[in-house]
């Protein structure tokens, strides 16, 4: 008999599979690849091709992992607590790993980084304060960010201007363009995640 569903929007979190899986071990290889990421997007300044051209790839495979553990824990019953917590600081170190270099680098603005990170950790923390209730789970609109903020992040970290000079500026709308969307998305859900918090825990 299936157990019944913490109200406020929640859900629960498995508690039968065992820690030891392939779902969690993804999980743990993005925080691995995390500083070899950051690594790749520091050397020579940021200002190499070959480095570059790493730092995408790494990031990459790193947020192809995102997807892959959180389809692997529900199709195959692998859904726990330790997952279901280490996913989403996973997700926040790679894309804060990804947004500070960007910013070190002289890409994308320190408070652009800040408006997201701000958000990621206050997002984080709830998460921690309703864990009793069960997980919220994510929306639409929360998906979309992540891959707004993924896009965004894997255009700004390819060389595209030193790649194609003559079209710098085609280069630079489209990288902003993808940027702000994913800015606006990442309030925007934040409020939405806030409000549904504050109901869970009411």
């Amino acid at each position: 008999m299936s157990s019944p569903q913490p109200t406020g929007g929640t859900v629960p979190v498995g508690g039968q599979a065992p820690l030891l899986n392939i779902a969690n071990a993804l999980t743990c290889l993005r925080l691995l690849l995390v500083p070899v990421f950051v690594a790749a997007l520091l050397a020579e300044g940021g200002e190499d091709t070959f480095w570059r051209t790493t730092a995408f790839t790494v990031f990459v495979v790193a947020a192809l992992t995102d997807r892959l553990d959180g389809q692997l824990a529900r199709s195959r019953g692998l859904v726990t607590w330790f997952g279901a917590l280490a996913d989403p600081i996973a997700d926040k170190a790679l894309i804060g790993a990804a947004l500070i270099g960007l910013s070190v680098l002289g890409i994308v603005p320190w408070w652009v980084t800040i408006v997201i990170l701000g958000r990621e950790a206050g997002i984080t923390v709830l998460r921690f304060l309703v864990i009793r209730r069960g997980v919220i789970p994510a929306s639409r609109g929360g998906k979309a960010k992540t891959v707004a903020q993924t896009f965004a992040i894997g255009l700004l970290l390819l060389p595209l201007p030193l790649l194609f000079p003559d079209a710098l500026t085609a280069v630079l709308v489209v990288q902003w363009t993808v940027l702000v969307v994913a800015l606006v998305l990442t309030v925007v859900t934040g409020i939405d995640y806030v409000v549904k918090a504050v109901r869970a825990a009411t």
